[in-house]
């Protein structure tokens, strides 16, 4: 069941504000998936008897970060990944750089779940967790891939950079 934000009586747009739905169960089970996949991963990885590192050094912490942006970047803008957001998404627009927007569709859960794809900063906490769990695991390996992506975000970056300086030489 969805609730809305604001009464018919008006909220801060006043009554004739269109109410907006707030889909609370299908937050609720996002939430709840999230919290019981993590929490799977934490009883696992304490009944496996392997340890945490006892710390984890800023290089990496910057490696798993620039992962984490561009695997939520990729989720949530990339043409290609239209295919997994399409079910909870339509699409509105480019957004430059070969990246889409969308919006999210449908009641409830779908609407709920469309509103995490369509957010990279929705889904960096679900994939900076999912790189961690990975880091705890399988450090090396976990750290290799986020190399590989890391890697692909500084080469967009120097993509943007090159553009920039191509366009303000030719005026």
């Amino acid at each position: 069941m969805a609730v809305n934000r604001f009464p018919e009586e008006g909220g801060p747009g006043g009554p004739e504000a269109e109410a907006e739905e707030v889909p609370l169960r299908g937050y609720a089970v996002l939430a709840g998936t999230y919290l019981t996949a993590t929490a799977l991963f934490a009883l696992g990885f304490r009944r496996s008897g392997r340890t945490l590192p006892a710390r984890v050094p800023p290089w990496d912490v910057l490696l798993l970060g620039t992962a984490t942006y561009k695997v939520s970047r990729l989720l949530a803008r990339d043409k290609i990944t239209g295919l997994v957001r399409a079910p909870f998404t339509r699409r509105t627009g480019t957004a430059g750089a070969n990246e889409v927007m969308d919006e999210p569709r449908g009641h409830g859960l779908r609407l709920a779940t469309g509103e995490l794809l369509a957010c990279p900063f929705c889904l960096a906490a679900w994939v900076g967790t999912s790189l961690v769990c990975g880091y705890a695991v399988a450090p090396r390996a976990t750290r290799l891939a986020a190399c590989g992506l890391s890697a692909v975000t500084v080469s967009d970056w120097l993509q943007y950079a090159w553009s920039a300086t191509q366009q303000r030489a030719e005026g």
